[in-house]
């Protein structure tokens, strides 16, 4: 820098210029500042051009100058510049002036403090707030954004390293709210001397790209996590959490109460009620808020405005809070479905087959921004997909209560109680999203005071397994009608399992496997013995009235339908007071995953549970509930039977030779028996009976004749012979002179039958008890 006067002599020369030129004051103080040009001239030079100037004694160096006369005081102020400097100069501004009109790049150049000194990001520029010269970044977005941005610049600028492709998401703090994704470079700038001046960031808008990205990542989300389940309000569950947080700060679903049951909503279209019940929610920020309306209330009915005939035709509505409050009207109603805070809502219906299912509800509040049109149809889109899960749980649920429905009516009573035994049924099916099954159990009271007890689990699920199970369980009680011995029953099931599994073969379009495990066991009050035998069924559990429970040793045989191998039986005695368990390995499997294991820990439990408690429908509950709390994956079946003492004076037996004296003799001990107990009012029927039976076998079977009387809720009476002829009833002609005598014995009691020893068969009728003898 130099002043010169109007005679062009140099009136004052600065530092700078002696370190330009390399020529102290005091060599151009006084001189003409032509004598500077390394080519003398004797014209007048332009206001401003480049030269060259002599540079120390021999040198030269170019410059760029201009020159400004100062007003008032005839001196001239000239400014020059190397020429290289000078180019740089331009071509920097150059630069700036090109960055600053970009409209695609976002440009902010910041000093050290990081406030704005250029920028060309103003306001309805990049999408991002405006950032105004001067401005910080704590002043234009919300403070957890301005802090780490910040944190980040400031790294550039201590370090020098510079930042690429920084993705920073943005949300204003002042009105209108909005969220923006940006995407920003920064380098740090100097001085000529490399000391950091500040730092420059480049921007670009990335918000639609991140927006695109965010639905397509929700409708994954949504994919992948809803209707896993075929439980309906688990479904509703994984709707409401896809929603919250990434989407909306707090979400509901409502269905329909029919819904819920399996069956169609009704199809309504005059608006008002829409007929449904709040099952799943979700907040951003923890807790439901009590205001709102909860999980299981009834959704109150709605005015009937063509907004909400909308989602009942399908339609997704977007609304602010001042709309929900025209719509609703009455402020409590607008407590229960507006929250605190809430400004934005969109209710989008599950619409599936022409049927309404219900609807979804997503709630903005603590989030500033509010929906917009492509969130309206990002949510259309998630619970048009979630509506087809929804139904799909609601068909199944249909299906798996109708089976359930079916598989209990096909079961008996539960609980049963005779003079000498009790027997307590449960039957708990799988959990939901698990198809029902084939357990069954039985206890079928039998004559001579006996009870078959029987559990069996069909292969397969469905309906399929619940009505092979029907018919089994009818095969079975008819079986056990035939008094034939357990294994003989198991004997004819398996070969009825290969006759409808043979069925299922030749039926076209079917493969369905039949097959099925089954335990059946036969108690008698007056052995006090029980005789079992296994088709690939696990083994029952004995529990001694004041001893340990523990398996019974029972060699299985295959599973019904496999035949080729014979089913062996296994005799165990049962005192008054112990218990029998029955089970199938549905409830094995809550027990442990390893069934000998399992076995083990239900025949401890069982014990433990004995000594505390004495009512079988409570200890049933005990062991149902037992376990590590694995859910029921597969049904199971429990049958617990407990026999009663029956005390020894209420059975009479004898042993008459096959004579005639022994029709008299067995007669007159039966009456004497009668007399002794107080039923001489059932003496003349069973004198009849007695003398019948006795007579066939005397005639027709040979001795030695048994004769047995037992006392209970019925009276028995029983004639053993050592022939296994089958007795088969007739009516005789009026000329015959015999064949009336089991005739008579039908006619006299209340039912009778035969059965099969392992030396003889056994003739039995039952009769009503006759306490107070007839005048």
């Amino acid at each position: 820098m130099a002043l010169v006067d109007r005679r062009g002599i140099v009136a004052g020369w600065s530092r700078a210029a002696e370190g330009l030129l390399e020529r102290p004051a005091d060599e151009v103080l006084g001189r003409s500042v032509l004598r500077l040009l390394a080519e003398e001239r004797h014209v007048r030079l332009p206001e401003d051009g480049e030269v060259v100037l002599r540079h120390g004694d021999f040198g030269t160096v170019a410059v760029r100058y201009w020159a400004q006369e100062l007003q008032g005081s005839g001196f001239t102020l000239v400014l020059a510049v190397g020429s290289g400097r000078a180019a740089g100069a331009e071509q920097a501004e150059a630069v700036f002036r090109a960055l600053l009109a970009q409209d695609r790049l976002g440009f902010i150049l910041r000093d050290a403090d990081l406030a704005v000194l250029r920028t060309n990001v103003l306001p309805g520029e990049f999408g991002g707030p405006p950032q105004v010269v001067g401005s910080v970044l704590s002043e234009v977005m919300d403070g957890a954004d301005a802090a780490r941005t910040e944190e980040t610049l400031r790294e550039v600028l201590e370090t020098g390293r510079p930042l690429a492709a920084q993705e920073q998401h943005v949300r204003s703090f002042r009105p209108p709210h909005h969220e923006w994704s940006l995407s920003y470079s920064a380098v740090r700038t100097e001085d000529h001397e490399g000391h950091p001046t500040g730092v420059a960031v480049f921007l670009t808008d990335a918000t639609e790209h991140w927006r695109a990205a965010q639905r397509a990542e929700l409708r994954h989300r949504a994919s992948a996590g809803v209707g896993n389940s075929l439980d309906i309000e688990r479904t509703a569950q994984e709707i409401a959490d896809t929603l919250v947080p990434r989407f909306a700060d707090l979400a509901w679903v409502d269905l329909a109460d029919a819904v819920l049951a399996g069956e169609e909503p009704p199809k309504n279209t005059a608006g008002g009620d829409l007929l449904l019940r709040r099952v799943a929610v979700r907040s951003a920020d923890g807790p439901w808020p009590d205001q709102l309306l909860p999980v299981g209330a009834t959704v109150p009915p709605f005015p009937d405005r063509p907004m909400v005939r909308e989602v009942q035709e399908g339609r997704t509505i977007r609304i602010d809070r001042r709309a929900v409050e025209e719509l609703l009207g009455d402020p409590a109603h607008v407590r229960l479905a507006a929250p605190e805070g809430g400004h934005s809502l969109i209710i989008a219906p599950l619409f599936a087959r022409a049927l309404l299912l219900g609807a979804v509800g997503v709630w903005r509040a603590e989030r500033p921004d509010p929906f917009e049109e492509d969130d309206a149809e990002l949510l259309t889109e998630i619970a048009a997909q979630a509506a087809l899960s929804v139904d799909n749980a609601r068909r199944y649920t249909r299906e798996h209560r109708a089976v359930d429905s079916l598989q209990r009516r096909l079961l008996p009573q539960a609980s049963t109680t005779t003079r000498v035994m009790e027997t307590t049924g449960s039957y708990v099916p799988a959990e939901a999203g698990a198809e029902i099954g084939g357990d069954w159990f039985d206890a079928i009271a039998l004559p001579s005071l006996r009870t078959g007890l029987v559990v069996g689990d069909v292969f397969g699920s469905g309906l399929h397994a619940t009505a092979t199970m029907g018919r089994l369980r009818t095969a079975v009680q008819t079986l056990a009608d035939l008094e034939l011995a357990p294994d003989e029953v198991l004997t004819q099931l398996d070969t009825l399992v290969a006759r409808l599994a043979a069925e299922a073969e030749a039926e076209p379009g079917h493969r369905d496997t039949v097959g099925a495990t089954c335990l059946v066991a036969l108690h008698d009050p007056v052995t006090r013995c029980c005789v079992m035998a296994s088709a690939g069924h696990p083994p029952p559990i004995l529990a001694l009235p004041d001893g340990p429970a523990h398996a019974v040793d029972l060699q299985p045989g295959p599973p019904l339908g496999v035949g080729g191998l014979p089913f062996e039986t296994a005799t165990v005695d049962m005192p008054p007071g112990s218990v029998l368990a029955l089970y199938t390995d549905g409830l094995l499997r809550r027990y442990a995953p390893d069934l000998d294991a399992a076995t083990r820990h239900l025949a401890d439990r069982l014990s433990r549970l004995q000594r505390s408690e004495e009512r079988l429908p409570s200890l049933s509950r005990g062991l149902m509930a037992g376990g590590d709390g694995t859910p029921f994956l597969d049904d199971a079946a429990l049958l617990l039977a407990r026999p009663s003492a029956l005390a020894p004076g209420d059975v009479a037996s004898w042993e008459f030779p096959a004579e005639p004296d022994a029709v008299g003799a067995a007669r007159n001990a039966a009456n004497e028996k009668l007399t002794e107990w107080g039923l001489e009012g059932n003496a003349f029927v069973t004198e009849l009976i007695v003398s019948e039976l006795v007579t066939n076998a005397v005639r027709h079977a040979g001795g030695p004749i048994g004769l047995r009387l037992i006392r209970g809720e019925l009276l028995y009476c029983e004639v053993t012979d050592p022939s296994n002829t089958q007795p088969r009833l007739r009516r005789a002609r009026t000329t015959d002179e015999g064949g009336r005598g089991l005739f008579l014995v039908a006619q006299l009691s209340r039912r009778w039958g035969s059965r099969y020893g392992q030396n003889g068969k056994t003739i039995w009728a039952e009769q009503e008890l006759v306490e107070d003898f007839p005048e």
